[in-house]
């Protein structure tokens, strides 16, 4: 294990450390450094402290006149110095996660090939079969952590094939900055079988294979070796599947899951932050998870994930899982699922429900089925109607509303819009930032529902702890832990998860939560120590000189 404060991996010397982000403290070195590890001539003479450093860096940040502009700097940043990059997004979290994440890493992404300016992490094409576990080990840290993604549906934009790596790199940066997951035990992958994306096969600056995606038996028998090689180059690593088309994301969790230690944050993550704000809505309405009906827009992997996650806690409550399964309603581009509408795919017909006529579109369902909450995943921009808003507000006097698709463009619906429509009685979340809305005198501040609430303390629970697999027990006491650390302050101003510089204090709070499944579960390395958070705690990456 890597020590919590950026422990250099070997020696380094003059410009070579000066050049490797890990080590690299720029203008920081003092005259002793400079001295002993051969820096003298090679820096300006002037000895700047962390903080100056962090503050020069924000004062020509906020110059810039666009968020790409922002997003290209502080990658550059990243790519020079990790720990002044870590600091800057630590103590300015509600500014900087926006930028280096949804919505802007979404931007960044289709632009990928025109801002690349240093390669981070790998990059494993379907041209490299036969050689993954020779290239995996080019790699020179012992990597605990992988996020992989091959780039089909890369947030609500779809295929980016080898531009995707930006979620990779941009989930990484969050399990650092947000839960103290060492940087140097991250290893973001793009898996590049192609893209069917015909603009990028035409842009003379797309870094990725110029073919279409490899599929099949040749697709999965490539992604096996991937994983095989993967797991024997880096014994124990948790591997996070990101941004896969639904059509692989069930398949690879569903294989891996039981031998493994993998999750996909698309389908579990997605599921634990969305419990944790109906957790947090129930509080302010006073009902119980068990009593609502829930329908969401979308029917792919965010939304049965949330809804397998959501069965689970109704049956914790006691309901039967016939009763749970009819409390979840799943509306996708061709209407309400029903039993006996052709062509359903396997994830979908669990929540295929029958005694029930089909429903062209999502406002019919909601007035037909008279939801207490509709969550949108399916990244239809719009779709959360001013009708549809008042819908809810007709049915429900506090009509929980969770537009989570991002980036920003893809929003079911604005906070303005969901306050306004519902006579500021909704209970929103949302997965892209929204400022703060004022209505009838009111100020609500509503909050992003966003899985760097969870994945982060997920991950570092897992790590912490050794353990051999990722349950959806672990999800659960996630969702938990999360809705736990929401305040009376924070429901009172219409905010259904904590604060965004309380970050770290909420991933750990998540990851002793993890770890304690995992020691009870006996999927740990060892035995339980007698206090979690304190272990948990004492594995924090803390980004200082």
């Amino acid at each position: 294990m890597v020590d919590a404060h950026s422990t250099p991996s070997k020696p380094q010397h003059g410009l070579s450390l000066l050049r490797d982000p890990l080590l690299n403290r720029g203008t920081a070195f003092t005259e002793q450094e400079r001295a002993a590890l051969g820096l003298r001539g090679l820096l300006p003479p002037c000895v700047l402290t962390m903080q100056t450093q962090a503050d020069r860096v924000l004062t020509n940040l906020r110059t810039l006149p666009t968020d790409l502009e922002k997003y290209v700097a502080l990658n550059a940043l990243h790519d020079r110095n990790e720990a002044l990059f870590f600091r800057v997004v630590c103590d300015n979290i509600d500014e900087i996660q926006p930028l280096i994440y949804t919505p802007t890493v979404g931007l960044a992404c289709q632009k990928y090939g025109l801002i690349f300016q240093r390669p981070r992490g790998m990059f494993i094409s379907s041209r490299d079969r036969g050689q993954i576990a020779e290239i995996l080990q080019n790699w020179p840290y012992e990597a605990k952590l992988i996020v992989v993604t091959d780039g089909e549906r890369i947030l609500g934009l779809g295929d980016l094939g080898a531009n995707g790596m930006g979620i990779p790199v941009g989930k990484l940066s969050l399990y650092s900055a947000c839960a103290g997951v060492h940087p140097e035990l991250c290893l973001p992958i793009v898996l590049d079988v192609g893209t069917n994306n015909e603009e990028l096969l035409a842009d003379p600056y797309y870094l990725g294979l110029r073919e279409r995606r490899l599929t099949g038996e040749a697709y999965d028998s490539f992604v096996d070796e991937f994983m095989t090689a993967a797991r024997k180059t880096f014994p124990g690593v948790l591997i996070q599947f990101e941004d896969f088309a639904n059509h692989s994301a069930f398949k690879l969790l569903h294989k891996y899951r039981d031998e493994a230690c993998v999750f996909n944050d698309d389908i579990q993550g997605t599921a634990a932050v969305a419990l944790a704000g109906l957790f947090s809505a129930l509080r302010v309405s006073g009902g119980k998870l068990r009593d609502q009906k829930i329908l969401f827009l979308g029917a792919g992997e965010a939304a049965t994930g949330i809804a397998d996650l959501v069965v689970s806690a109704m049956m914790a409550e006691g309901a039967s899982e016939a009763e749970a399964l009819r409390r979840n309603w799943l509306v996708d581009s061709r209407g309400l699922v029903v039993k006996d509408r052709a062509g359903l795919s396997g994830h979908k017909l669990r929540y295929a429900h029958d005694d029930q006529a089909p429903v062209a579109d999502f406002l019919t369902a909601i007035k037909t089925l008279k939801p207490t909450a509709i969550i949108g995943v399916a990244a239809v921009g719009g779709a959360f109607t001013p009708e549809v808003l008042k819908a809810m507000a007709a049915l429900n006097a506090q009509p929980i509303v969770f537009a989570l698709s991002n980036p920003t463009s893809k929003a079911e619906c604005s906070a303005e819009d969901a306050y306004r429509y519902t006579e500021g009685r909704a209970l929103f979340a949302c997965g892209s930032p929204y400022d703060p809305v004022t209505l009838n005198g009111k100020t609500f501040v509503p909050r992003q529902g966003n899985n760097s609430y969870i994945f982060p303390g997920v991950g570092l629970g897992v790590i912490a702890s050794g353990s051999r697999l990722v349950t959806d027990e672990m999800f659960m006491a996630a969702a938990h832990s999360l809705a736990d650390c929401v305040g009376k302050n924070d429901l009172s101003q219409g905010s259904l998860y904590p604060a965004l510089p309380r970050i770290r204090e909420v991933s750990a709070r998540i990851a002793a939560a993890v770890a304690q499944v995992a020691y009870q579960r006996g999927l740990a390395e060892g035995p339980a120590p007698n206090d979690v958070m304190s272990q948990v705690q004492s594995q924090m990456y803390e980004p200082h000189y």
